[in-house]
């Protein structure tokens, strides 16, 4: 796991990252017979931020962690707006600290039996698109807000749970590979 360098508290100028929300909650029926629920939350970091770039590779400096092959970059301090590429905020994993980075893609799961193209036309009301279908499993699929935009694809979230027979929403969040010990 990467552990943040020390450095004093940022507090930003301003909060470049407001349309953000300060905490990101999913969950899921982790056992759908036993229905217990398993909650997982990301709380923003402030003092760090990311950058989407088009391309995977991007030779960058003063990263201290690249995500996606190069694709995404995490800085320490204020965000420069003159950067190429998307900028947004760093997320932690709570209870462990680990750093997520949010895509902007969406994961959706419905009920067994209840295929993601017979919920198209939903889906694009609740303001999202399909990314990406998955033939070995035909009732999930990855959604991308139609705008583009990464905070209004975790905006719409309570949009896409209210659908009726969806079982999981959960935002893609980038985390660095852990290593299990032992394996």
């Amino acid at each position: 796991m990467y552990s943040l360098p020390l450095i004093p508290e940022v507090r930003f100028q301003k909060d470049y990252f407001s349309e953000y929300p300060e905490e990101i909650r999913v969950g899921s029926d982790a056992y759908a017979g036993l229905r217990l629920r398993t909650v997982i939350s990301y709380t923003r970091k402030p003092g760090y931020y990311a950058i989407h770039y088009n391309q995977p590779k991007t030779l960058v400096t003063g990263a201290i962690l690249q995500l996606n092959d190069g694709a995404i970059a995490v800085f320490p301090g204020e965000p420069n707006q003159s950067e190429q590429g998307t900028l947004s905020p760093i997320y932690t994993l709570q209870p462990n600290g680990s750093l997520a980075v949010p895509t902007g893609l969406i994961f959706i799961r419905f009920a067994e039996g209840v295929d993601v193209k017979s919920q198209r036309e939903v889906i694009n009301r609740a303001g999202y698109e399909v990314a990406q279908s998955l033939d070995y499993a035909p009732h999930t699929a990855w959604l991308r807000a139609q705008s583009g935009n990464i905070a209004d694809a975790i905006a719409g979230i309570p949009q896409l749970e209210a659908i009726p027979k969806v079982e999981n929403i959960e935002p893609q969040m980038l985390m660095e590979r852990g290593f299990r010990l032992g394996r």
